[in-house]
């Protein structure tokens, strides 16, 4: 890996969310890049016209600000989406420096260092930038209105060595026009930033929830069937024992009742066995729905045609549920889907054919040889079917196919 791209790698192979913040910082810095650029362009074009120290001077300021602006933006960031604490001794930095790349230009100009179009483009690109960090800190309409000091700082001080009021008035527009518009990018990327973080939260904490549920409804099933069962056999054996303590006249009435704790006891094995058969099996009318609904969460726009559901036997339902589940588990982590189409269709009396296909494939395993498409060929072979599964180009497709005879 190259020095310094790290980064790069590290939001290539992350989850989306991972690359948007990346993607997003990375945007946020260069304002900072753009105005170095502007700033250096504004000196670099002034020439021989005015004095090295001038020019000096002012690039090292100008240095300054954008380091300072770096800083702030991301200590900025880190407090709006609630990972730090506010910067107020950085924010104050940064206004400071603000004040002083006025100062020093205005200086120059006064000391002959510097030509006044110069000065008054540097300080123009330097004040346009000011609220961009500071709307991360402070709410948007107090660092718009902040931006007003530097602002007015600027226009005195031009006028003071010379500027026109028509020349000041204009500098005061295009920098509060431009400088508003600027700094309300960042809030408002910021805010996005913070919005897909309380969906992501919301969205685990919801799977959590499900899975919660899930385990309670496995509990309140298993104490229906085995709470009344286990009641009568504690109950039984202690009347078995009392009556094997009274010896011989107790003996035969002792046996009758283990024998009918022994009964209870192999029905209460068949009927778990019954739970956990049930609860293991897929649904495929609630898989379908659970795909869409957990798709749609997700962003991926999601269609349903399962015209032929109905007319299944059920161990055949069964065996397509655990594959619409397999494959939005697989849509959901393996692609950047915008679609998924399921569709499931009887291309003859004896075949029903399941196919799930979506974009935005990033990869597709060789074969499909991932383990859990291995589960679904074994499961599916029981019943007399296959699984294939590949893609072309983006697009990757999951089919299942079971010979209705065969699953007879």
């Amino acid at each position: 890996m190259v020095w310094g791209f790290g980064w790069l790698e590290s939001a290539r192979r992350g989850s989306q969310l991972t690359r948007v913040h990346q993607y997003t910082r990375a945007s946020l810095y260069g304002f900072s890049a753009m105005e170095a650029g502007m700033v250096g362009f504004a000196l670099a074009r002034d020439g021989r016209e005015s004095s090295t120290w001038g020019l000096l001077a002012a690039g090292a300021v100008g240095a300054a600000h954008v380091a300072g602006q770096v800083l702030l933006t991301g200590a900025g960031l880190r407090h709006y989406l609630g990972s730090g604490p506010r910067p107020d001794r950085l924010f104050a930095c940064y206004t400071g420096l603000t004040l002083v790349a006025v100062a020093v230009p205005v200086g120059a100009v006064a000391a002959d260092g510097l030509r006044l179009p110069t000065a008054s483009t540097f300080i123009v690109y330097v004040l346009m930038y000011y609220a961009a960090p500071v709307s991360l800190v402070l709410p948007v309409r107090r660092a718009l209105a902040l931006q007003l000091l530097p602002v007015g700082v600027a226009a005195a001080g031009l006028t003071a060595v010379g500027s026109a009021a028509v020349a000041s008035a204009l500098l005061v527009v295009v920098t509060c026009t431009v400088g508003a518009g600027l700094g309300v990018l960042p809030r408002a990327s910021a805010w996005t930033l913070r919005v897909m973080d309380r969906l992501d939260a919301a969205r685990e904490t919801e799977a959590r929830l499900a899975v919660a549920e899930e385990r309670l409804r496995f509990g309140r099933d298993l104490h229906d069937v085995l709470g009344r069962n286990l009641s009568v056999i504690a109950l039984k054996a202690e009347l078995a024992v009392a009556l094997a303590r009274r010896g011989e006249s107790g003996a035969e009435a002792s046996v009758a009742q283990m024998t009918e704790v022994q009964r209870i006891a192999r029905e209460s094995q068949v009927e778990m066995r019954a739970v956990v058969r049930g609860y293991r099996a897929a649904d495929l009318h609630a898989e379908l729905a659970g795909a869409r609904g957990v798709l749609e969460a997700a962003g991926i726009s999601c269609r349903i045609e399962d015209g032929a559901a109905a007319e299944l036997p059920a161990a055949v339902q069964s065996a397509l549920g655990w594959v619409v589940r397999e494959g939005t588990t697989n849509v959901l982590r393996h692609a950047e889907a915008a679609r998924c189409v399921v569709r499931l269709r009887r291309p003859g009396p004896d075949r029903v054919v399941l196919d799930m296909e979506n974009d935005g494939v990033r990869r597709i395993s060789g074969g499909g040889g991932g383990s859990g498409l291995a589960g679904l060929r074994e499961r599916l072979a029981k019943l007399g079917g296959s699984l294939t599964a590949g893609g072309e180009g983006d697009v990757f497709r999951l089919t299942a196919e079971i010979r209705l005879g065969s699953a007879g």
